[in-house]
This record gives structure tokens, C-alpha cells and sequence, in this order.
């Protein structure tokens, strides 16, 4: 192992130490929050009692910020919870955020646990974008599910059907409005998987590396293999023997790019790259958040998953 691995591990070591003890003690704790959660289901909802003001909805973290607003339009008054640049698996809301959000008429949430704060909110009305969904485990021996749904953009339309439910029962006044922009961005979503599917169906590989394994229902929709430098969430330890499986996988894929995330360090995406000949970093981008820079010049989730598809096919080395 290179000295350049060995450096960076010892870095890290007090971070990792940290997360995975704060992993061991959260994880099904994290669970039973979503469990629990789900039970604030669509069909429970019921009109909002004051229709003085436009509906105000808080937003949990982008995405489903942005879902929110194409669908609620001008009929909202819209916020999101977690700042511009903060990692969501990383939140944890102070008592100021949670009264704010408790005083709202709305909190849409990704579910399947991100949000494993989300039982200490006690607003009127929870839609849970992505109830019904079949969601896949990152670790099935911890019963920890995998939140990413929103990059597939199949499973994107549900959540965006989802939050359209519930605006509607919610408002029902403006009930026809949040039908037609959603059918609206619902075009938007059947555009972009067609997208995908002719810029990928040119390529050589089928396998890609990321950091942490986000991109499982995006690889299992479109026919790929993701290989992950971090199996659980992006808090968890990486291992020496992990650095070494990975950067193995590469050589003998012959992968040339491993993918690193905009919001967390791309150190271990660096050591990996520069074990393998010809070897570089680009961003793969699990869309969940914005960078300062992007929320500031209107980068939307479209964007995002198109700048996605662009470094996709260098890594897949399709003909496009």
C-alpha cells in the first residue's frame, strides 16, 4: 500500500472512529424514526384548517425542495430546512428550525430515514415523498434503507406524484393548479430518462465507482454496476482493505475515473485514482444539495442529473 493511503487513512482515523461509533448507535434508531414516520400516510391527510395565507411549506433538503416548488408553484410559500452546502446525512435541526418548521402548514420529506430527525416535527401535515416506494437496503443486517430514489428518475415521478397527492388534499382549492404543474414536471422527468437511456446505451462499461453507494437504484433502472469506496453512508469508516478492493476492482475493470461528491471531501476518491494508470476524479453528484454557487446561479435538479450523465459517459466510455 502507498504511502499516499496511509497518509490520508491517518487523517481521517479520528473522523471515521467518530461516525462509525455514531453509526452503531443510530442505525436502528434511524430505522424505527422512518418506520414510525410512514404511518403520517397521504390518505390520512386532511385540508388545511386556514386558508387566509398561501400554504406554507417547508421542505426538508434538495431535491424535494425543488420537486415542491414546481409542483406548488405561486400557490406556495416555500422554504427548505437544511442550509445551502450541508450534507443531509449529517443534519441534525436546532430547536430554533424545529419550532419554525412545527409552524408551518406543510413538511414534505424524502423519507426511507435521511431524515432521522423527522419524528421530533409535529406540524400540521407530513407528506412523505416517498411512501410506497420499494426501497432497497444498504445494509440489510442493520435494516438500513437506501434514501437515493430521487436519482432515478422513474422513481423521482412517484415522489413528485406523491407531494401532488398531498398538495392537493391539503389545498384543495388550488387542487387542479398543482395537478397541471406537476403533470408539467412529470414531462420533464419521462424527457430526462429518455435521456439517459440514449446517452448510455452507446457505452463500453457498465460499471462505475462511487464514494458512497447512492446510485444503487439508478444503476439497477438503467443496467449498471456500481462499485462503492464507502458501502454505508458517506459518514462511514473506509477501510485500508476497502482502499486496496476498490482500487483493485478498477485495474481489473480498467476503469479510469472514480467519482467523488461535491459536498464531501474528495481525498479518498483522489488516493484511489492515482493507484490506477490513467486514473482521475469526477464529480458524480448524488443531488443532495446545492453548492453556494449553484443555488445562487438557479442550477436545478435537471441540471444536476444532466451534469450526472455527462461525467457518467467519460467514466462508461460512451460514444456520445
Amino acid at each position: 500500500m502507498s504511502h499516499l493511503i496511509l497518509s490520508i487513512l491517518f487523517y481521517s482515523l479520528c473522523q471515521n472512529l467518530y461516525a462509525q461509533s455514531q453509526i452503531s448507535n443510530t442505525t436502528l434508531q434511524l430505522y424505527f424514526n422512518t418506520t414510525n414516520a410512514t404511518k403520517n400516510s397521504i390518505n390520512e391527510l386532511s385540508p388545511a384548517t386556514n386558508s387566509s395565507h398561501k400554504l406554507r411549506v417547508v421542505s426538508s433538503f434538495f431535491p424535494i425542495d425543488e420537486f415542491v416548488k414546481k409542483i406548488g408553484g405561486d400557490m406556495i410559500q416555500s422554504s427548505i430546512l437544511i442550509p445551502t452546502g450541508i450534507e443531509p446525512h449529517d443534519f441534525e435541526p436546532t430547536i430554533n428550525q424545529i419550532q419554525t418548521v412545527d409552524s408551518a402548514d406543510v413538511l414534505v420529506y424524502n423519507g426511507l430515514g435521511i431524515e432521522n430527525w423527522i419524528t421530533k416535527i409535529n406540524t400540521a401535515h407530513k407528506i412523505d415523498a416517498s411512501e410506497g416506494l420499494n426501497a432497497s437496503y444498504t445494509d440489510r443486517r442493520n435494516m438500513t434503507l437506501d434514501p437515493h430514489v430521487w436519482l432515478d428518475p422513474l422513481l423521482a415521478k412517484k415522489e413528485v406524484e406523491n407531494i401532488r397527492d398531498g398538495l392537493m388534499t391539503i389545498d384543495p382549492n388550488n387542487r387542479d393548479r398543482y395537478f397541471n404543474n406537476a403533470k408539467n414536471f412529470l414531462n420533464e422527468l419521462d424527457n430526462l430518462d429518455k435521456t439517459i437511456k440514449t446517452y448510455l446505451e452507446s457505452c463500453k462499461k457498465r460499471d462505475f465507482i462511487t464514494f458512497h453507494n447512492s446510485f444503487s437504484y439508478f444503476a439497477k433502472q438503467y443496467g449498471l454496476n456500481q462499485h462503492s469506496i464507502s458501502n454505508a453512508g458517506p459518514e462511514a469508516e473506509v477501510t485500508p482493505t476497502k482502499l486496496v478492493e476498490i482500487i483493485n476492482i478498477a485495474k481489473s475493470l480498467d476503469l479510469k475515473v472514480i467519482y467523488s461528491e461535491e459536498l464531501l471531501d474528495s481525498r479518498f476518491a483522489s488516493v484511489v485514482a492515482q493507484e490506477i494508470p490513467g486514473g482521475k476524479v469526477l464529480v458524480l453528484s448524488p443531488i443532495e444539495g446545492l453548492t453556494k454557487y449553484e443555488q445562487q446561479v438557479g442550477i436545478g435538479y435537471i441540471d444536476k442529473m444532466n451534469e450526472n450523465i455527462k461525467n457518467l459517459t467519460v467514466g462508461l466510455q460512451c460514444n456520445q
